[in-house]
């Protein structure tokens, strides 16, 4: 049985070859039950929260991620999310790899914001705003310097020093990087803007989206949470990960449809439907795009088969 480490982990996931991969899956599909999702109390703190995500390929694999989020550990310096993927034959149920969850999250989450930024960020996307300095930041960045000529990154956090630090972690020849202490102005300069936050109030304001602007949402995983306000999602032409999740736990989609803000019909597609030629995604210049991401067990189990077949190969 392999078992590969963070380390492993992400050496095996490049990408170019992961965001192909997701956009592999996405177009053939695999089977995705409804995820489990638990709330986890943790005295004297805020919940915590407990995901188990399986999915599989008939005849080919079966994966299963676990994964706990504990928004207290950002005041105890550790990362906020853990898990592990175990992957198993689909053929005989044999514990085939167990795969670093937190690294294989992370990976796949900034690889499906590529992914969808291949269909909706203008071509000539150049400057982007990076929202948050969490684990997630510097792969999100990453992730869409492949699929797009960002020249320009900028980094904003509550804490101005994390985000100092998310810089210097960064290592992307040929790109200027800052750090913005004034949040609505470097919005308005972007031509691509990530959050990835724990937020439960917005942070970008629709007012601050320029003209064929794309805002890629990726935090804000429960109702209760969001990243932007209903001014965005009113000028903006949204797509979804999944319709499913999106609509149950997307707190940047559920909360401006029970506001009456927009209707379900709002949502222009999802990543299946653009994987599969359904739908172009950006249609001209100008428009405003979102994209809001819960996750998906299928990016896992894509993310998952891609490392043990790589390692697989090389041994």
């Amino acid at each position: 049985m392999l078992v590969l480490d963070a380390a492993q982990t992400r050496a095996a996931l490049p990408w170019d070859g992961l965001v192909k991969a997701l956009a592999d899956m996405f177009a053939r599909g695999c089977v995705m039950p409804v995820r489990h999702h638990h709330e986890v109390e943790v005295p004297g703190e805020a919940d915590a929260t407990l995901l188990l995500m399986p999915a599989w390929q008939p005849g080919d694999y079966i994966g299963v991620k676990m994964v706990s989020v504990f928004p207290g550990n950002q005041g105890r310096g550790l990362p906020a999310i853990h898990g592990s993927y175990l992957l198993s034959s689909g053929r005989t149920g044999e514990l085939l790899a167990i795969v670093d969850g937190g690294e294989l999250t992370a990976r796949r989450t900034a690889a499906a914001s590529a992914l969808a930024a291949r269909y909706l960020a203008r071509e000539d996307a150049s400057r982007l705003l990076m929202v948050g300095t969490g684990r997630l930041s510097t792969n999100v960045i990453e992730a869409h310097a492949v699929v797009r000529p960002i020249r320009h990154v900028t980094i904003w956090g509550r804490d101005p020093k994390k985000a100092e630090a998310t810089a210097r972690d960064l290592d992307l020849k040929g790109i200027e990087i800052s750090v913005a202490t004034d949040l609505a102005s470097a919005a308005r300069e972007a031509d691509v803007i990530s959050c990835a936050t724990l937020s439960s109030e917005p942070l970008i304001l629709g007012d601050w989206l320029k003209p064929g602007s794309h805002l890629d949402l990726i935090g804000a995983f429960k109702p209760t949470m969001r990243e932007t306000d209903d001014r965005a999602v009113s000028r903006a032409s949204i797509f979804v990960d999944t319709r499913e999740g999106a609509l149950s736990e997307g707190g940047d989609i559920v909360q401006p449809l029970r506001a009456g803000a927009i209707t379900e019909e709002a949502i222009r597609a999802d990543l299946f439907e653009l994987a599969r030629g359904k739908h172009t995604g950006r249609t001209s210049p100008d428009e405003i795009t979102l994209f809001k991401s819960v996750g998906a067990a299928l990016e896992d189990l894509a993310g998952a088969v891609l490392a043990f077949e790589a390692h697989r190969a090389k041994a």
